[in-house]
């Protein structure tokens, strides 16, 4: 019996959970804000996005809230919170896994354009992002005893894990790129960055679920406080590891494409083939010749 509510014992406490949980992402999305501020000469666009995740973020939990806050007193959601809820989970999840693509595709940290297979990336996840969120939107709408429920829930989670799936290629090539050129620092940060994904989608997808299963009914709630947290976690720590400023060694704004060229057609031009480095020894008297290309 839950007198004085329409919702269940487990999800009495999630219109709670969320508005404070939007509180602390807004409170964190300003403390970015004022790091790009203060260093707005190794800012990169991909900065700015990823504020706009933070911001997005705090107002559909925001949204959320209201919206199980009404279903809490009323019984059933209004329809005008709920499209604005739907709207801004849509933006989020998309922003979400756009700005994770980007980052692990090293755009503006290690180049300014993106490859053939990279740009797929867009084209895939995209479409399968406004699928999940259908699926969703449909998910929230539906009683639990219709047989689309499950069906859709099925779909949902599908769709979701090739996602994270496909969010991993770009790190993975990132950091083939860096091996390659030989990049210790940037390879460092994204081989972290990429145990850093496996963690977030292994435990908001897995352990987060398993936990859901085996705990009481009335402590479901936890679920939503465990996702919501880890997911602060994880914006946390990829901020810090890609803050802007001009001591992280990790980010260093990448040679001008114009100083790349020069090298490239300075070494392929042949132009100092054949001169040689004249090298003295300690007695002055013996000299040997090195190539220097």
């Amino acid at each position: 019996m839950n007198p004085g509510s329409f919702l269940s014992a487990a999800e009495i406490p999630l219109p709670r959970l969320y508005i404070c949980m939007a509180g602390v992402f807004f409170v964190a999305a300003m403390v970015w804000v004022y790091t790009l501020m203060k260093h707005r000469y190794s800012v990169f666009k991909i900065h700015w996005l990823m504020a706009a995740l933070a911001f997005t973020k705090s107002t559909s939990l925001v949204f959320h809230s209201i919206n199980y806050h009404f279903i809490n007193i009323e019984g059933h959601p209004i329809e005008g919170w709920a499209v604005m809820y739907y709207i801004t989970h849509l933006l989020k999840g998309a922003l979400l896994f756009i700005t994770l693509a980007l980052i692990g595709m090293g755009w503006a940290f290690i180049k300014y354009a993106l490859s053939y297979k990279e740009k797929m990336i867009f084209v895939i996840v995209i479409p399968l992002q406004v699928l999940a969120n259908v699926a969703y939107i449909i998910i929230e709408s539906t009683e639990e005893g219709y047989s689309e429920y499950y069906l859709w829930k099925e779909i949902l989670f599908l769709v979701d894990l090739i996602c994270c799936g496909a969010i991993l290629f770009p790190v993975v090539w990132s950091i083939r790129h860096l091996k390659a050129a030989k990049n210790l620092e940037k390879l460092k940060l994204f081989r972290h960055y990429y145990v850093m994904i496996v963690c977030y989608i292994f435990f908001t997808r897995i352990i987060a679920i398993l936990l859901k299963i085996t705990m009481p009914f009335q402590w479901q709630w936890c679920y939503e406080f465990l996702v919501e947290v880890s997911t602060l976690i994880f914006f946390v720590l990829t901020g810090y590891k890609f803050r802007p400023a001009s001591n992280n060694p990790y980010l260093q704004p990448p040679l001008n494409e114009e100083d790349v060229e020069k090298d490239e057609v300075v070494t392929e031009s042949g132009a100092l083939e054949g001169i040689s480095k004249v090298k003295k020894t300690s007695n002055g008297r013996e000299r040997q010749k090195e190539p220097t290309l």
